[in-house]
């Protein structure tokens, strides 16, 4: 498995699987990140999503974490450039809230967006079977640096 931002691989005990929960990812390992606090084991690596092609980032599992900071399409617009060179990632359905829930007590985090993989450009792109999850934090769960994104991305079979 993938390590920090470093880029080089991580020694794990063997057996670790890294498969956090959507509220883990979100609480834990985003909010940590964007406040600048230490994650206890660095797993999660950071890279350009905007630089590398889905197949460039393939790990040893299905399933695989990144850190990215999000790339606006205009200097002074809100809109996420999500283009490769190669293709684009277009967003499909609806957000997801997702929860932390503790003493039976649940409160918004955090939103995931699910997107897809198109080669070529758009509107003419032809659709892959790469998935990416984006998660982002609520206004009030980022602390100091609101750009970084987690994304766990997966190829579906």
């Amino acid at each position: 498995m993938a390590g920090g931002s470093g880029g080089g691989q991580l020694s794990v005990p063997p057996g670790f699987r890294f498969h956090p929960t959507e509220e883990e990812l979100l609480y834990y390992y985003l909010r940590k990140k964007v406040s600048y606090e230490a994650i206890d084991l660095d797993v999660i690596r950071e890279v350009d999503l905007n630089k590398l092609e889905p197949w460039d980032l393939k790990g040893p599992q299905n399933e695989w974490y990144f850190f990215s900071h999000k790339d606006k399409k205009y200097p002074t617009g809100t809109r996420t450039n999500r283009a490769t060179a190669a293709g684009f990632w277009k967003a499909t359905g609806r957000d997801k809230a997702i929860h932390f829930t503790s003493n039976d007590h649940s409160q918004r985090i955090g939103m995931r967006k699910t997107l897809v993989f198109y080669t070529g450009r758009a509107p003419h792109g032809h659709k892959t079977d790469w998935i990416m999850h984006e998660y982002r934090l609520d206004d009030d769960q980022h602390h100091h640096n609101s750009q970084f994104q987690v994304n766990p991305s997966s190829l579906t079979v």
